[in-house]
Parts: C-alpha cells; sequence; structure tokens
C-alpha cells in the first residue's frame, strides 16, 4: 500500500501540468480499489490531499486509461497527523 501511495505521489507533478480536453461527457463512477490490481493509469487527472489526522482516510484517484477513459478509483491511506512524540 505505501507503494501505491508513493507512486501516486510521484505522479503529481504530471497531474499539476495536466489539461482537461473536455471530451469526456460521461462522468466516471467511484471504483474501489482491490489489491494487487492492474492499473492502467495513462494520465493522471487528480488526487486528493492527504488530510492532517491520524487515521485511515479514505483517497481518490481521478485518472485516463490508456483508451482514454476516465476512472476515478478510492484507495485508503493513513493521514499525516500521526507523530511519534
Amino acid at each position: 500500500m505505501k507503494l501505491l501511495h508513493v507512486m501516486f505521489l510521484s505522479s503529481l507533478g504530471a497531474a499539476a501540468m495536466a489539461d482537461d480536453q473536455g471530451i469526456r461527457t460521461v462522468p466516471a463512477t467511484v471504483e474501489p480499489y482491490r489489491y494487487a490490481q492492474h492499473l492502467d493509469i495513462a494520465h493522471v487527472v487528480a488526487v486528493t490531499p492527504v488530510p492532517n489526522v491520524c487515521e485511515v482516510v479514505p483517497m481518490q484517484l481521478t485518472y485516463d486509461d490508456s483508451n482514454g477513459q476516465r476512472h476515478i478509483m478510492e484507495y485508503r491511506i493513513m493521514g499525516n497527523g500521526c507523530s511519534n512524540n
């Protein structure tokens, strides 16, 4: 799961430079992430920010696959608010 989180964060740079061409008219449904699921991510559109809480929180990744289809995937990560003090 940490690897998946790192992969999403590393693609934020691509998301920052992403431009939506407005071609898609059908909104994507939210798909839950399944462990070891094959992901066909050609273009990251958006990633929800990690909240500053100490608990597991839902996140969403919006991406286009190699066929140009828009997907919204929901997954869970630990928030950034935990400290070892």
